[in-house]
């Protein structure tokens, strides 16, 4: 395999943008969730477009984690449908697995295996799931770990790095399945504020490829000029959706004034 992860990436890219702008990647339509009696979702409706960045913003208990996981079934849901790349949500098991293929996604918590280097830990699921031969799971670990800035830390093991270089290992990881769409869950609250940078800069070169990007985050600096939309979700529910100009500055909703006055 002589091409670059790199080079592979902006072909995808180039592709993406030959195709209509308004094409989607993520249509979620009245979706409803509950955990027994508490309503978390109450009716959400997102369309994201290929290439496009949303960043979904919200009070801690609004249900933004929670809907952006239900984008590759790590939360179900009761009502409602979600199609992802074409493909929807809960027809089959099928589905999912191949919608797990081309969601990739990042936690709050790093979960990197431990016990195994960070070569290790991205090489295994592109071998386990892709069935690629070593040799080309390892070229292609090495080639992201040079795009997020460590390789040197290949051989060690995840305790022996930072914060922050583990979760660009982890965001490695996910790039390393090659998915179509990256899902964020806040990527850098559990990081300390000099390693959240180093994470959010490899964040805006995704971005910056074209990868259709959903972020849930608080770090304002990066929806302001990052994203293509923010959404604020409050109580289960879709408050506002707008461009980040609109969304800081002429903000349509009290519910959005008042959250904004809270972190800004």
């Amino acid at each position: 395999m002589q091409e670059s992860v790199q080079n592979k990436t902006e072909a995808v890219m180039t592709e993406a943008s030959d195709s209509s702008a308004d094409e989607p990647m993520i249509i979620a339509t009245e979706v409803h969730k509950w955990y027994g009696s508490f309503h978390v979702l109450q009716g959400v409706s997102l369309t994201v477009n290929r290439g496009e960045v949303v960043v979904i913003m919200g009070p801690s208990g609004s249900g933004k984690s929670t809907f952006a996981r239900t984008f590759n079934a790590l939360e179900d849901y009761q009502r409602g449908t979600i199609t992802i790349d074409g493909m929807k949500l809960g027809d089959r098991q099928g589905n999912v697995d191949a919608i797990r293929r081309e969601v990739g996604m990042v936690f709050q918590q790093f979960n990197l295996f431990p016990h195994l280097t960070v070569l290790q830990n991205i090489t295994l699921a592109p071998m386990w799931v892709r069935g690629w031969k070593k040799p080309k799971a390892k070229e292609v670990a090495l080639q992201l770990l040079e795009r997020v800035g460590i390789l040197p830390q290949a051989s060690k093991f995840p305790g022996q790095l930072s914060g922050g270089q583990q979760q660009r290992v982890a965001i490695a990881r996910a790039l390393a399945m090659q998915p179509k769409i990256m899902l964020f869950d806040e990527p850098t609250s559990a990081l300390d504020p000099e390693m959240v940078r180093e994470v959010l800069d490899v964040m805006r070169g995704l971005a910056d490829d074209g990868m259709t990007m959903v972020v849930v985050t608080h770090e304002v600096g990066f929806a302001r000029e990052v994203a293509d939309r923010i959404v604020l979700m409050d109580d289960g529910m879709i408050v506002e959706v707008a461009e980040p100009q609109e969304f800081f500055q002429n903000p349509k909703h009290e519910r959005t004034r008042k959250f904004l006055s809270q972190i800004l």
